[in-house]
């Protein structure tokens, strides 16, 4: 395989361009090419991509799963119809997905689930954590496919959330906590490769283990890659 994997990386046109450069960075380090998508600046043919990061950001508008809109929160329609295009375009072709932050959130949404839209409304004694550094711990489910993506038992990691996952999308499973009980990863064992993160692991790529995580999401979309290069070359 010698093409470039194109990842398509949703963002927020404004406060995301921060983001951005980093995810660029953290996928450029694992050998793909990011594109930036951002709503609603105009349509993408998304069938040039062959992976999807959709990024962190605003909240997700809380319509989108029948919850009661909060008092105090930003939200971006546009982009949240952008990602759940995303999402019913990857989804049943097994493109590999991964979820940052706002991301996981929208995968659990696209699937049929909710969100709590206050953490610390919902879960005991949270306390109010906002930064980019590694100062939280989460444990993952034993056997999960992230947990051996990083190759152990806890992690330490970013906290920059305020929503959290409540009712499970279809077909995943939550598969880390931090010490809170506070959702914190989640993957679909059924998928090629779709799974989300409540942290923020492009801000902390000078630890190996969080490239880790981007190396394996690269790895399954290479697979695809040349599963169906293979299929293109039978039907040929």
């Amino acid at each position: 395989m010698t093409r470039r994997p194109v990842i398509g990386v949703t963002t927020s046109l404004g406060g995301g361009r921060y983001m951005w450069w980093f995810y660029w960075l953290a996928l450029r380090l694992a050998g793909a090419r990011p594109v930036r998508l951002v709503a609603p600046r105009r349509p993408y043919d998304l069938s040039g991509f062959d992976g999807f990061i959709i990024g962190g950001g605003d909240d997700i508008a809380p319509d989108l799963y029948l919850a009661d809109t909060p008092v105090d929160a930003r939200i971006d329609p546009a982009r949240d119809q952008m990602e759940l295009a995303v999402l019913a375009h990857a989804c049943p072709r097994d493109i590999p997905v991964l979820g940052i932050c706002r991301g996981a959130q929208m995968i659990n949404v696209h699937l049929g689930g909710s969100l709590h839209q206050d953490v610390r409304a919902v879960f005991t004694g949270v306390p109010k954590m906002w930064t980019p550094l590694p100062r939280k711990t989460v444990s993952f489910t034993p056997g999960s496919r992230l947990g051996e993506i990083h190759e152990r038992e806890r992690l330490r990691v970013n906290s920059l959330h305020n929503q959290a996952i409540d009712r499970l999308g279809d077909g995943l499973a939550i598969v880390a906590r931090d010490e809170f009980g506070v959702p914190q990863a989640v993957e679909c064992p059924a998928a090629r490769f779709l799974a989300g993160v409540q942290w923020h692991p492009e801000f902390l790529i000078y630890r190996r283990v969080h490239r880790r995580l981007f190396q394996a999401f690269l790895a399954a979309v290479r697979a695809r890659m040349e599963d169906e290069a293979r299929r293109a070359t039978r039907e040929g």
